[in-house]
């Protein structure tokens, strides 16, 4: 962290995805000038594992090579031990599910994982480190110039004020993805946990067909949010829209062109 005193802290809230790394390939070339990115893991039994390698194996490398910093950071309990949201999602007495799993009329539920593993856990890493509610840190979110309509969805905290460089530099996705390839980095994988409601059915039918481990780990979630929500007399809820389960979707439910899943590139949920 390079901070003049006195200096407000500008950070990047990274996400390990496209238009985030195109921002790490921005800080480097100083083309815009953040020295510092956060990268909010919520577990890793809950992020993609593509991600996890790309930040580690790849980002990570590039960064320290040009002077930037990446700081991994996670929720941690008061005793000073890793949360993860894979864990809370199996707690024993779970009444509050905070991913956004479908009704049955397809709409998703309430949601606190963004909230609750990235935000808070940015905004806690943030103070620890000098920000403050009348001086806030500067943290840059990577959306694109073709997902605008999203960064007034971006809920933010005392301690920061949000800035957009790709906005700023009007870049679009497929610019990001020449940024990245141009410093001669591989392009990253989408960014979102492995077990996602905000998947389209063609994402799910991917999973299943290359990363059966994952997909069955999400059959197995399904199953056990069921559970929980049968013993407190509740509906059930599901990972797609399509209100049945999982395994069912994939097989039943039509294709879905021009659809495109979310993903949390830039430490927050895209939706």
């Amino acid at each position: 962290m390079k901070t003049a005193q006195g200096e407000a802290l500008r950070v990047i809230s990274y996400g390990g995805g496209v238009q985030s790394t195109a921002l790490l390939v921005l800080a480097a070339q100083r083309e815009i000038d953040f020295p510092t990115f956060l990268f909010a893991n919520v577990g890793d039994d809950s992020e993609h594992p593509s991600t996890l390698a790309y930040v580690r194996e790849i980002a990570t490398g590039y960064a320290r090579e040009h002077g930037i910093d990446i700081h991994e950071i996670q929720r941690r309990r008061r005793d000073g031990s890793i949360e993860t949201l894979w864990e809370r999602l199996h707690r024993p007495r779970l009444r509050s599910i905070p991913i956004p799993i479908r009704m049955d009329n397809g709409a998703p539920g309430r949601r606190s994982c963004t909230s609750d593993f990235k935000i808070k856990v940015v905004a806690k890493w943030l103070k620890e480190h000098g920000a403050t509610a009348n001086r806030p840190a500067i943290v840059g979110v990577g959306i694109s110039l073709d997902e605008i309509h999203r960064a007034n969805k971006r809920r933010s905290d005392p301690y920061e004020q949000i800035e957009y460089p790709l906005l700023d530099l009007a870049l679009r996705r497929d610019d990001c993805v020449q940024i990245i390839t141009a410093a001669g980095l591989p392009v990253p994988p989408k960014s979102a946990c492995f077990f996602c409601p905000f998947k389209t059915v063609d994402a799910w039918r991917h999973q299943r067909r290359h990363e059966p481990e994952l997909f069955a780990k999400c059959e197995e979630l399904e199953a056990t949010l069921n559970e929980k929500r049968a013993m407190l007399g509740r509906d059930a809820a599901y990972l797609t829209r399509y209100g049945i389960s999982l395994d069912r979707a994939i097989q039943l439910a039509p294709r879905e062109p021009g659809i495109v899943d979310a993903g949390c590139d830039s430490g927050w949920c895209m939706t």
